[in-house]
Formats: structure tokens, C-alpha cells, sequence
């Protein structure tokens, strides 16, 4: 080899035209070919903006209006219809039950079906006219503080307000009966009962989800699938073999957060133990459900991890944790409904707080039970696609 070719090989080669900005360029549409080709990926970039715009836009609510409210009416009278009337005129009341004693005015409030409760009593009208200052009781659910005390403080100077004309009471000061307010279940509005028990479903919701939803793509991802997949076992049984283990493994999550709730924030267990253990099983299961059912639907486990979070998102803002669930206009409240942690935080609320028993959550349990039922059905049959 000659000098000169020597030379020629260590002379640099010179730096093309642009060569700079076309490597970036090549880069660049590399990535958005592989961004087009991750469906989930792109439709999270494009759905989380949109989700968080339209539920903190037209779903959330923090001073909650129309709420759900039951009156025992003990006597019928032109008064006992304008106090109703005015109260339904303040707009934080919406009388959707009438009953006929206090046990069924109790049991309403308990389960959950309504908010408040009015309670007129019988004589009301005669004791106005003589003066006596007659007490019109309202009670209300305050396990939810926030749904709560914005009605329950507005509501002497607004009912008052409003009758000053029909009482001709002149000096809306003058209030011609009292009206007693019964927060029950939280009397002191202590955001802590109201923000630990629905932690319990929140935090076994984020992690249930991320562990099934990555159980199935962690297989196809090690290549350990096929070998499952040679094995002589059914779809159904491959699913209860993943979701056992973190059955257990929830329920010993929930136990040490319902502990810690209640050593460290005091926070009550007036119901049954049981019950709750039994219905938060059911509860945990749900979520499996659904996080395997994702992991069928998903091709890694980054996608797995993003669709958990999508529907994460919704569970935390549509099911009554965070914001009042009666407040969200009705469209919200009905997607609120198909979501498993909407259903658990009223059932532990219920349980902790309220002492209340099965038949109080009939509604609530057969919910989770449905949409566990759908989940697992959708579950299986994508799975045997998946062997097919």
C-alpha cells in the first residue's frame, strides 16, 4: 500500500449538505411512523387532554345542587307545602321520595338513596299560628361533607327568605319555626371519614388493575406464553390462576389500610367485619376482572400500563372521591355507575360509618357483581381467541 493511499483513508470524509439537519428529519418521522402504529399510546396523547377537559369542565361540581332528598309529611297543610316548596326553590333539594315513617326515613338515609330527609311533624301549622316556634327537623347523610354542609348552611336564611311573604312574617329575622339540622354519621364533618374509607377502593383500584393488566403482556413479552399456551388447560382456568394469588394479595393490602385507618385516624368500623371483608373480596376481584380483561386487549406492557391509567382517571374523578357524586349532571353520574370504585366507596362509607347491613346494600353489590360478571366474560373470550 502506497503512501498515498495511506493518506487518502485517513482523510476525513466531508460532512454532506445539510447532513445534520436530514439525520433529525429521518428521526423524526421514524418516531411519528412508530407513534401512528401504537394505537393506545396515540390515543391516550389525544383522549387523557380531552378526558381531564371534559370532567373538571362539565362533570365536576363542588357545591352540589338538587340533591336527593326524602320528606315525612305527618301532617298535610297549606304551610307544610309552602316550607317544601321554598325549600325545593333553594335549589339544593330535590324531593325524590315520600315516606311514611321514621324507620323508612332512617333506612333511606342509610343505604345511601338520598342525601337528606325532611321531617315535618304533626301540629306543625297550629303551633306556627300560636307562636310556640315549632322545630322542623332536617337530616342529612354527612359522610360526604362537601355535599353536605353547603345546603345545610345556606339553609335557614334561604327557607327563610322565601317564606317571609307566604308567613307574613315581615322581618325575614323573624322566623316563625326553628329548624333543627342532624348531620348524621359525620357530625363534625371531619374530612377523614369521609377521604380513608374511599382510599381503601382508590388504592386497590390503581393497584389491582396494574398488576393483572400486566400479568398476561409480561408472558407474551418473556415468550413464556406459548409454552402456557401448550399446555392442557382451559381459558377460564389460566384466568383464575392469574387472579387468585393477587386476590390474596389485595385482600391483605386492604386489611393493613383499613388498620392503619382505623389506629391511626381513628376512623370507625360500625358495621359488620365481615360483611365488609366479603364485599371488598368481591370488590377486588371486580378490578381484576377488568385489568385482565385489558391485558388481553393490549400487545405490551406499556400498553397495559397506559389503558389502566385511562381508566383509572375516570374512577378517581366519577365516583364520588374526590368530588360529590350528587352533584355531577346526570350523564356523568351514569358513567359514574359503570365504574366498580363507585359502588365500593359507597358500600365502605356505608359499612364504617353507618353500621349499615346487606339489605341496605343490595343495589350496590349486585352492580359489582354484574360488572365483574361482564368483565371476566369479555376476559375469557378474548383469551380463546388469543389460543385460536
Amino acid at each position: 500500500m502506497s503512501a498515498t493511499d495511506v493518506a487518502g483513508q485517513n482523510r476525513e470524509v466531508p460532512e454532506p449538505r445539510f447532513g445534520f439537519w436530514r439525520r433529525n428529519y429521518a428521526m423524526l418521522v421514524k418516531e411519528f411512523i412508530q407513534l401512528r402504529r401504537d394505537r393506545v399510546s396515540f390515543a391516550m396523547i389525544v383522549m387523557i387532554p380531552v378526558m381531564q377537559l371534559l370532567l373538571f369542565g362539565y362533570a365536576i361540581n363542588t357545591t352540589p345542587r338538587h340533591l336527593p332528598t326524602a320528606v315525612l309529611v305527618q301532617e298535610d297543610s297549606d304551610l307544610a307545602r309552602s316550607v317544601l316548596k321554598a325549600m325545593e326553590n333553594t335549589s339544593y333539594f330535590r324531593f325524590t321520595r315520600e315516606v311514611h315513617s321514621v324507620a323508612e326515613f332512617d333506612d333511606l338515609l342509610q343505604s345511601g338513596k338520598v342525601l337528606f330527609g325532611v321531617e315535618i311533624p304533626r301540629g306543625f301549622e297550629r303551633a306556627v299560628r300560636r307562636g310556640d316556634r315549632p322545630a322542623l327537623l332536617v337530616a342529612a347523610d354527612a359522610t360526604d361533607p362537601v355535599a353536605a354542609g353547603s345546603a345545610l348552611g345556606s339553609l335557614g336564611a334561604l327557607v327563610q327568605t322565601a317564606l317571609a311573604h307566604d308567613l307574613h312574617i315581615g322581618d325575614p329575622s323573624e322566623m316563625p319555626f326553628e329548624i333543627r339540622a342532624h348531620a348524621r354519621y359525620n357530625p363534625a364533618a371531619e374530612s377523614r371519614l369521609n377521604i380513608v374509607p374511599g382510599l381503601v377502593g382508590t388504592i386497590l383500584t390503581m393497584t389491582m388493575l396494574i398488576f393483572t393488566a400486566l400479568s398476561v403482556t409480561r408472558e407474551i413479552e418473556r415468550g413464556t406464553m406459548e409454552s402456557l399456551l401448550s399446555m392442557p388447560i382451559r381459558p377460564v382456568e389460566v384466568m383464575f390462576g392469574k387472579i387468585i394469588p393477587y386476590v390474596i394479595v389485595g385482600f391483605v393490602q386492604a386489611t393493613l389500610i383499613v388498620s392503619i385507618g382505623v389506629l391511626l385516624f381513628g376512623v370507625p368500623i360500625l358495621g359488620s367485619v365481615v360483611l365488609l371483608a366479603a364485599l371488598t373480596t368481591l370488590f377486588i376481584t371486580t378490578n381484576l376482572s377488568i385489568g385482565y380483561t385489558f391485558s388481553t386487549i393490549v400487545q405490551n406492557q406499556l400498553q397495559a400500563m397506559q389503558m389502566s391509567m385511562m381508566f383509572f382517571l375516570p374512577s378517581i374523578l366519577l365516583s364520588g372521591f374526590m368530588f360529590p357524586f350528587a352533584g355531577m349532571p346526570v350523564w356523568a353520574q351514569y358513567l359514574g355507575e359503570a365504574l366498580p370504585l363507585t359502588h365500593y366507596i359507597r358500600i365502605v362509607r356505608a359499612i364504617m360509618l353507618k353500621g349499615a347491613a346487606p339489605s341496605n346494600l343490595q343495589y350496590d353489590t349486585i352492580a359489582l357483581i354484574v360488572l365483574m360478571l361482564v368483565a371476566m366474560t369479555i376476559a375469557v373470550t378474548r383469551f380463546r381467541r388469543t389460543l385460536d
